[in-house]
């Protein structure tokens, strides 16, 4: 360490703030927060070293230290994660999480409340019930929610203006108060059992509805009490499945994580109303202290649209965790801990997110292991000049000549790249002429500067037989690219009946190779020709969907343009924001309004024309 570096750390100040250590070619490197500046810094410089060798590789590379105070160290955490976002410094945890939570959110202020499902979970009052990792697991929920509890489904104005009830009341899955067939008292009663069933509170709830049944039986309301005993089964039947994990209930995320090397396995594991009913895995690369890392990656995973549960469970202490906990207590509106349970049951449920992030860790080891003698003897049997670790397939849907588009789709190990799919409008073709339209994609997928970008291929897949493969060879070479990467074609199986014979065959898919006339016939079911297939299927999926996707915009344009008050920068702003016809078809009232530039009343009215009914204005 440089005698000027050295100066500096002893000058240093003892107050909060973040740190930023600069190479000699003064890039950031590393940014870290503190509530005693010099203190943490001398951490790494101290007199005996750090014996962790990957904290011994940071410091040698520093050759600069710049501080940034703050007032507390809340604020310091705050300046830690934007710098991280402006810089992404080599030795921090960039956390990309590109998957979206869903959760259900119930209005109590509203008429009659109903469940809808959202992506965010903004402060406005209503509750909100998740997160579920997927839009399919939270319509399950919602499902399994209507199926016991018959709530309203669709908007109440639009319910209103029908003349008689929807389809959901006929097979009981909408007790519908828009045609007053439920009292005001009962139609509450259904939403707090909903919302006890959610937090996991079944016993409460079953409790009180026997009450309900009872005093209804001894009143001599026999049907009601045959409508609360009819609930009652339900419930009794779904909590039985459900295995409660906190018997105190509430919402907890658990974090669990195992350690290789420069690669750190994070497992959370949901809880909500003490169940647990979901779970994440994150692969990180992380360089530096376990305790730094599990840190960075809670401020940054609940800075995004995460849900934040009334407490976080960690395998370990971290520095800063009261200044995490105020934060995140702010951003929900609501008391949030951070605790390191040393004994029972939640201390057992940080044991197991440890194993479960030590078993993904090793099934990814696995996975690329496997993935790797795959792609060995891919190579090995098409004869290809180097390991296929990067393939790219290429795809053309169009039907007679219109909207015609290209996909091409990228799999790395084995495995695909989706943040390497590519989709391309054809602009120069008309009518049908695929060859055209291949030499279009190929030109603009390799051109000089998207090549400098994005590197080449190792080999390339194109569907079909010795034509199609041929093509794409005269196209390449038009490009100069000849013998850049490998190039191979996937003919599909073919079904054929013989003559006089009852009897159907299948051929073999075939794959054809440059300068060679008869095709290669994998194994069948071998993984080498599954991978194959299953690249071909992927690019021929993703241009039948942008096909599909275009041909919703045309469909979504003539569906509403009838509509009164559906203008064109209406028509652009829910194009955009749907995407098709159908989509829009089932959206409700309220997720239209949302739009930019709609409002309730048009939202109303563009559900009812959509719904082929007439909207009722207040």
């Amino acid at each position: 360490m440089s005698m000027n570096l050295e100066d500096k750390i002893r000058q240093l100040p003892t107050s909060p703030g973040v740190y930023l250590m600069r190479d000699d070619k003064g890039e950031i490197i590393y940014v870290g927060k503190a509530r005693n500046l010099r203190q943490r810094v001398r951490t790494y410089f101290g007199a005996t070293g750090d014996g962790r060798y990957h904290v011994r590789f940071l410091v040698a590379r520093v050759a600069d230290i710049e501080v940034m105070l703050t007032d507390t160290e809340k604020e310091a955490l705050l300046l830690e994660n934007t710098l991280i976002k402006q810089h992404h410094p080599r030795y921090n945890l960039d956390l990309k999480d590109d998957k979206t939570y869903f959760s259900l959110r119930l209005d109590p202020q509203e008429e009659f409340p109903r469940f809808s499902i959202v992506r965010k979970v903004p402060r406005d009052g209503a509750r909100y019930f998740g997160p579920y990792s997927s839009a399919t697991a939270a319509r399950e929920v919602l499902r399994q929610i209507t199926r016991i509890f018959p709530l309203r489904h669709y908007p109440l104005k639009a319910c209103m203006a029908r003349k008689r009830p929807c389809l959901y009341h006929q097979i009981g899955q909408c007790s519908a108060p828009c045609h007053n067939l439920i009292s005001a008292a009962d139609y509450a009663a259904l939403v707090e059992g909903a919302t006890l069933f959610l937090k996991g509170k079944g016993k409460q709830l079953v409790a009180e509805f026997k009450q309900r049944m009872t005093e209804a039986a001894d009143a001599m309301r026999y049907e009601e009490a045959a409508r609360w005993r009819n609930l009652l089964r339900s419930i009794e039947v779904t909590v039985e499945k459900q295995k409660v994990v906190i018997r105190e209930g509430g919402d907890s995320d658990v974090v669990g994580y195992f350690r290789d090397g420069t690669r750190m396995e994070l497992a959370l594991l949901f809880i909500r109303g003490g169940v647990l009913n979901g779970s994440r895995l994150f692969n990180l690369a992380w360089e530096l202290d376990d305790a730094e890392g599990i840190a960075s990656f809670l401020h940054q995973f609940y800075s995004s649209e995460a849900f934040v549960p009334d407490e976080i469970l960690l395998p370990l202490e971290i520095e800063g965790a009261g200044a995490l906990a105020e934060l995140l207590g702010e951003a929900r509106g609501k008391k949030v801990a951070i605790a390191r349970p040393l004994r029972g049951v939640k201390r057992e449920l940080v044991e197991l997110a440890g194993k479960n992030a030590a078993a993904a860790l090793h099934e990814r080891d696995e996975a690329a292991a496997s993935a790797e003698a795959v792609l060995e003897e891919l190579r090995q049997r098409l004869h290809l000049s180097r390991l296929p670790q990067r393939i790219e397939c290429y795809d053309i849907s169009t039907i007679q000549g219109r909207h015609s588009v290209g996909s091409g789709i990228a799999f790395a190990g084995a495995r695909p790249d989706k943040a390497n799919y590519r989709r391309y409008r054809i602009r120069d073709v008309q009518g049908q002429d695929d060859f055209a339209m291949l030499a279009e994609v190929f030109s603009r997928r390799f051109r000089a500067e998207k090549i400098a970008r994005e590197g080449l291929p190792d080999l390339v897949v194109v569907d079909g037989g010795i034509g199609q493969l041929n093509a794409a060879l005269e196209i390449l070479a038009g490009l100069g690219l000849t013998g850049s990467f490998d190039l191979v074609s996937l003919a599909k199986s073919r079904t054929a009946r013989e003559a006089e014979s009852a009897v159907i065959t299948r051929s073999d898919e075939r794959v054809f190779l440059p300068g060679r006339k008869n095709p290669v016939v994998l194994r069948q079911n071998s993984a080498p020709l599954l991978l194959l297939a299953a690249i071909r299927d992927e690019a021929h999926r993703f241009a039948i969907e942008y096909h599909r996707t275009l041909r919703g915009k045309e469909s979504i344009t003539s569906g509403i343009e009838q509509i009164p008050g559906i203008g064109a920068r209406r028509r652009t702003a829910l194009l955009k924001h749907f995407g098709s016809l159908q989509r829009l078809k089932e959206a409700s009232v309220e997720e239209i309004a949302g739009v930019e530039g709609m409002n309730s009343t048009v939202a109303a009215t563009l559900f009812a024309g959509l719904h082929g009914e007439h909207a009722s204005h207040d």
